[in-house]
């Protein structure tokens, strides 16, 4: 397995900071898949019962250079996996780099190994270097940390008239914020029975707790949202933008 990386514009390298600080913020620990046309960070819980998340980010539209080679020519793939924060810390010191190189090395054990070029006053460059422990995952346990099905959703956004509640309930206060005239994909009316009422609401409850943590995860400012809401059973939230995606799940309370 080999992988070597670069990123040389500045636009693209703040906006790879940003992309990891967004899941250093929604998971303490994730996989990073490594293919051919894309890197993903995925939080997979196969038991159930968990968040999870799959982002995605073309390598065409961040790396300058990209080179890598999998497990074997029939599975083309590479998946690690790593505490989002190291990798969300060693990129804050890429703050006005003139060049980020990233590649997959083996210091008496596998790392992610970071290195940014600085450009000091003098105009002379520095390297920087970070080694970020990883853990390879075998290819048996691949099929856990696929990108995920999305459930055919009661409605989208609430109901067909563009209407979504978010409600917070605590013994004391009940406290409901109401949105109107949001937009619904096409596809979900062309999903729905007929004998659904447009004015159908579907509902779930989610731990409070895990919702702001994804709001206050969000750094790349998506140009479309999508919240998909399958009552009783979960919310799953498709954030959209030119250069990511991101997938995030939130269960229901039992």
């Amino acid at each position: 397995m080999k992988f070597r990386a670069k990123i040389a514009d500045a636009a693209c390298l703040n906006h790879f900071t940003r992309v990891s600080c967004m899941v250093a913020k929604l998971a303490r620990t994730c996989t990073l898949r490594i293919c051919p046309q894309a890197l993903n960070f995925i939080l997979a819980d196969p038991a159930g019962g968990g968040v999870s998340m799959w982002c995605e980010l073309p390598q065409e539209n961040f790396f300058s250079e990209f080179q890598m080679e999998g497990v074997s020519e029939d599975n083309n793939a590479i998946y690690v996996e790593l505490a989002a924060e190291n990798l969300s810390r060693a990129l804050k010191t890429a703050q006005n780099a003139r060049a980020l190189k990233v590649k997959l090395t083996n210091k008496h054990f596998p790392c992610l190994t970071v290195s940014i070029e600085l450009v000091s006053v003098s105009s002379s460059s520095r390297m920087v270097t970070h080694d970020i422990p990883v853990k390879v995952i075998p290819r048996k346990l691949w099929r856990n940390l696929q990108e995920p099905t999305v459930p055919d959703a009661d409605i989208i956004e609430a109901n067909l008239n563009g209407d979504l509640n978010l409600k917070i309930e605590s013994e004391l206060v009940c406290v409901t914020t109401h949105f109107k005239d949001l937009g619904n994909p096409p596809s979900a009316s062309e999903n729905e029975s007929e004998d659904r009422s447009p004015e159908q609401m579907a509902e779930v409850q989610v731990d409070i707790r895990k919702f702001l943590q994804f709001l206050a995860g969000q750094q790349v400012n998506p140009t479309r949202g999508i919240c998909n809401i399958v009552s009783h059973k979960m919310v799953h939230f498709d954030l959209l933008h030119e250069d990511v995606s991101l997938q995030y799940f939130i269960p229901a309370l039992s």
